[in-house]
């Protein structure tokens, strides 16, 4: 049974080669998607609390007793921060420089107190031993009111 379309086969000459396959195409390597980025806002965006954080530096620094406000409003800029996941090193500074300038002003003033209680217990005491008169005491002229 043979086809007629088909030549005679002669089992000594090879069958005709298959047409060359062409290799396929080079195709690049797949890789994964990237993560989407969420270490902080978009460069238009604002960092919640960064205003408030400088607020709460300049408050710190400024030598009129604010820094108790400053320490607040630090803390305040920081818990924003953190709550939107980002970094605030001005809330940070400003809850430092309140901090170490509270402690120094309380420091300061506990030392003037108790040089102004020395000092007035000296006048006390003077002029209780000396009731009246006018007495020079380091270089100062005082009164004492024996009466």
């Amino acid at each position: 049974m043979t086809d007629p379309t088909q030549p005679p086969v002669n089992p000594q000459t090879p069958p005709p080669a298959a047409p060359p396959v062409a290799p396929p195409a080079y195709q690049q390597p797949g890789y994964p998607a990237a993560p989407a980025y969420n270490g902080g806002p978009a460069a238009t965006g604002t960092v919640p609390g960064r205003t408030l954080g400088i607020v709460a530096l300049v408050l710190a620094i400024v030598p009129v007793g604010l820094q108790p406000i400053g320490l607040i409003l630090g803390i305040v800029a920081l818990v924003q921060s953190k709550k939107a996941g980002v970094k605030n090193g001005m809330a940070v500074a400003a809850i430092i420089v309140s901090s170490v300038l509270i402690v120094i002003g309380i420091i300061i003033g506990i030392v003037v107190a108790v040089v102004f209680a020395n000092a007035a217990g000296d006048l006390i005491q003077f002029c209780a031993n000396n009731p009246s008169g006018v007495y020079e005491l380091n270089g100062q002229m005082i009164t004492c009111n024996g009466g």
